[in-house]
């Protein structure tokens, strides 16, 4: 129905007392001095949310609330009518004031500020508001529209919001800013039937039955928290609600999850690990949880893993419910997922970023504190082991690339704000703060953190703004630490040189030098273990602060059968390899310990310093029947399926098939731990090419009669039948067609039915997939695209694929334009990941040969993705 013909009931405004109670906790900003009000020259209007623009606004506005409704069809393609009224108080009239919308200017019908009507002026993605409209002083602007769609995330029977970090302005005008936090009151009318969750608690709600129109319900909220605008959020659709209380917390799950399994085995775990989360933070901080309430949804196929959104938390449901099939490592994932969530209501929500140059600060914390609540939260799990899995190979994946940025990247313009995420934000940060607090001591960093978030509570906060909180609590220079760590890209590698008389150790030193030949150093603490043959061990601790240091405690110890390098994964940087260790490994009793020496490897393969790809398959085939920890198995695993189908040439990966299958098979069987034997029946599955292999995870697919000892699950059985159908497998259409017909989540049916052209053995179907993925409306569902292009550039079909890479790259652009803020890195990784070929690496070059302007950040994320092709032509080559 639309908003013109709803009683006007449905469009509350809010008072001026109640307004004003909503955004009292808004931090006003300085408000100039009549002697400093003179007009300054007139912002200009340009495309996205322009630094400049950025700094007057919070010069200008404060005071800021909204109230929006929506009335919402059950046809997806029908428009969404709506009504916003904006208020806010103005320091000074002396141009202009613009309003951030990122849409068609016909979805623009009707402009009033100030209770006249104005000429709607709207250009480059802005609605300018005439000086003459507007008063210092308080404000209100009145605008009837028809919402954006690029951010609504419409499917059939549910929709939802996800606006990070600019993405308000797509769905309605807005100051779409970090620290212009506002209260928002949101009336949503929907179809019947439809449940809805937003920021703010439900006030009431009203069953509209409808007459000439499709019965509706709509539902009013209370007015939110003070929030900034990417926070901003609602779902709607047809989803069952579920409530609980834990721990006197109230919590509200919206989900579409079918699977009964599913639900009895992690709706205790889901709410249970979030209430832990919450007292976790409520203690580390000492501030109680800052906000009226706290409940999630689970959206299948969300963009990310979850979204931090005050009051209504997204995940993606695959991350939340898992099923009896689920690894420790996929549990460890999920507690880590919701706490990192829950970290957010306090390192981003209540207090936020001034602008987007610092996106980082808020995920360094949120990770650096779910990685502490996971410790709590599942004591089971190795902490220390969990943080060198999960972090370092995803950092050193960007750091040594030619494309890697640091950790605090500049920002012009907010349009260019998704580039900033990645694997340096989400994993060297985080291996960049432990440093930091080992530098400061736990305690005196603890209080600092507690400092900034007293300080700075329901406003927003720089970088500097925390060093200097910091800085006055240890005697350490942080401002030279951060220099290197923070606002440089790159990583040192490390060299050491040992010296022995009469069998023992007179000296012992280390050096260290930028990757890329600079002068830097990153001054850090680390260990290093001496290993005897006995199995006797000695770690030291070195204060590598200078370009060459000593250990002075390695003086008069016994010489060591060989070293290991960094054996408590805490350091940064590519260490040495002593000669002896790849024998050595299976004397290494620590799981931290052998997890440091695998990454050592693998790094020092990719730099060329120490041994071949095929020396270190060789390695970690040997290792893979020893070792008993999960997550090194996890390690190992993936090393293996990186080499063998990255870093082998085709015809030796085809010889060495049949068996490396033997050896898994065979590891597999001997292993009792189940999740174990399920790693090792994936990697089984990953690499199988001869056709007995295939033919036998056919059987296990046909029968659904898993190994013995191994679980598989309704998801297993269709990654084995999307496996076999990407080998041509015989009759592969018929495969995925039996498979589809046992997939009983709509959701789940919808993807894969999506996945099926690229699949396909059709080279031409796998054609007019990928020109289809052209049209912007065939790349919604961004997780399907990314994993049908994984399918699409598998190495099985590079030889028919590769020609994609082109148009594939002159895609990007508009990608970053249209698509989440992960997309196009996923893009890039889903289309290069697999490539080996000196073809595909000049495409590349090429490409950025021909593009001598192209945005610098989108250049640094296709340089991150191509990396391991640069390293693939070398390397195979050799």
């Amino acid at each position: 129905m639309s908003f013109l013909t709803r009683p006007r009931a449905a469009y509350p405004l809010l008072s001026l007392p109640l307004l004003l109670a909503a955004c009292a906790r808004v931090p006003l900003v300085p408000v100039a001095t009549p002697a400093a009000a003179v007009a300054a020259p007139a912002v200009a209007v340009v495309p996205g949310v322009s630094r400049e623009l950025a700094e007057d606004r919070a010069r200008r506005v404060s005071r800021l609330g909204y109230e929006l409704s929506l009335n919402v069809p059950a046809d997806k393609a029908a428009p969404i009518e709506a009504h916003e009224t904006v208020r806010f108080r103005l320091a000074d009239v002396g141009q202009p004031l613009q309003l951030d919308f990122k849409a068609p200017t016909a979805n623009l019908r009707r402009l009033r500020v100030n209770g006249q009507p104005v000429p709607i002026d709207h250009h480059d993605e802005h609605l300018v508001l005439p000086t003459a409209a507007l008063k210092t002083g308080l404000n209100e602007v009145q605008i009837d529209f028809t919402a954006g769609n690029q951010s609504l995330n419409r499917n059939a029977d549910y929709l939802y919001t996800l606006l990070v970090p600019d993405r308000a302005r797509t769905v309605f005008p807005v100051f779409d800013q970090p620290n212009l936090k506002a209260a928002f009151t949101l009336t949503l009318d929907v179809p019947s039937g439809w449940e809805a969750m937003a920021n703010a608690p439900l006030r009431s709600s009203e069953n509209n039955l409808g007459g000439l129109f499709p019965p509706s319900t709509t539902y009013y909220f209370a007015p939110s928290d003070t929030i900034s605008t990417y926070l901003f959020s609602f779902a709607a659709g047809r989803f069952s609600r579920l409530e609980r209380t834990v721990a006197g917390r109230p919590m509200q799950l919206l989900h579409r999850e079918t699977d009964k399994s599913k639900l009895a085995l992690s709706l205790d775990p889901i709410f249970q690990i979030h209430a832990d989360a919450l007292r976790f933070m409520e203690s580390y901080t000492g501030i109680p949880y800052p906000f009226q309430k706290f409940d999630f949804v689970a959206l299948p196929d969300f963009q990310y893993g979850g979204m931090e959104h005050v009051g209504a938390i997204d995940y993606k449901a695959s991350s939340l419910f898992l099923d009896e099939g689920a690894t420790q490592d996929q549990k460890n994932a999920r507690s880590n997922l919701i706490s990192h969530e829950t970290a957010h209501m306090w390192f981003g929500d209540l207090v936020t970023m001034q602008w987007f140059n610092d996106v980082w600060m808020k995920e360094v914390f949120a990770n650096f504190m779910a990685d502490k609540i996971t410790q709590v939260a599942l004591p089971e799990s190795n902490y220390d082991l969990k943080f060198v899995i999960d972090h370092y190979p995803a950092a050193y994946g960007v750091d040594r690339t030619s494309g890697a940025n640091p950790i605090r990247q500049n920002l012009e313009n907010l349009s260019d704000a998704g580039s900033l995420y990645g694997g340096i934000i989400y994993h060297k940060a985080p291996i960049m703060m432990r440093q930091l607090e080992r530098l400061m001591g736990e305690e005196p960093f603890r209080d600092g953190l507690r400092a900034y978030l007293k300080q700075y509570a329901h406003g927003n906060a720089t970088w500097p703004d925390l060093i200097r909180i910091l800085d006055e609590r240890t005697p350490a220079d942080l401002q030279a630490w951060n220099q290197v760590w923070v606002n440089q890209p790159g990583r040192p590698v490390f060299d050491y040189d040992l010296k022995t008389s009469a069998g023992k150790i007179t000296r012992l030193t280390l050096t260290q030098q930028a990757e890329d030949g600079s002068e830097r150093i990153w001054p850090q603490l680390f260990e290093v273990l001496l290993v005897y043959p006995n199995g006797r061990t000695r770690e030291l601790t070195v204060n590598q602060n200078a370009r060459e240091v000593a250990v002075p405690a390695a003086v008069g110890e016994p010489a060591p059968a060989f070293i290991l390098f960094n054996s408590t994964g805490l350091g940064y940087g590519v260490f040495p390899i002593d000669k002896p260790l790849p024998v050595g490994l299976a004397t290494l009793t620590n799981p931290v310990a052998r997890a440091a020496a695998y990454v050592n490897l693998y790094e020092n393969m990719l730099n060329g310093r120490a041994l071949t790809p095929a020396e270190l398959l060789a390695v970690v085939r040997r290792q893979l029947p020893l070792e008993t920890e999960e997550l090194n198995l996890k390690l190992l695993t993936g090393q293996l399926t990186d080499v063998y189908w990255k870093l082998l040439p085709p015809a030796r990966r085809a010889t060495l098939a049949p068996a490396l299958e033997a050896e898994l098979w065979r590891a597999m069987e001997q292993n009792s731990a189940p999740n174990a034997k399920k790693l090792l029946f994936k990697a089984y599955q990953s690499i199988a090419l001869s056709r007995a292999a295939q033919t036998r995870l056919y059987r296990i697919w046909d029968t659904q009669q898993a190994p013995a000892g191994v679980k598989l699950t309704e998801d297993d059985y269709t990654s084995l039948a999307l496996a076999l159908a990407v080998r041509d497998y015989p009759a592969p259409a018929l495969i995925l067609a039996r498979q589809l017909t046992r997939i009983p989540n709509p959701d789940r049916r919808k993807r894969m039915e999506f996945l099926l052209p690229a699949l396909s053995p059709d080279p031409a179907t796998r054609d007019a997939f990928f020109a289809s993925l052209a049209d912007e409306k065939n790349r919604e569902k961004e997780a399907w695209v990314t994993a049908a292009l994984a399918y699409l550039h598998h190495p099985l079909r590079a030889a028919t694929s590769e020609k994609y890479l082109p148009q594939s790259l002159a895609l990007l652009e508009e990608i970053q334009q249209t698509g989440d803020i992960f997309f196009p890195y996923s893009w890039l990784q889903s289309t290069l990941g697999s490539y080996q070929t000196p073809t595909a690496a000049r495409t590349v070059r090429e490409f950025l040969r021909a593009h001598p302007s192209y945005n610098p950040q989108l250049r640094a994320k296709l340089l991150q993705a191509a990396d391991d092709v640069f390293r693939a032509e070398k390397l195979v080559q050799e």
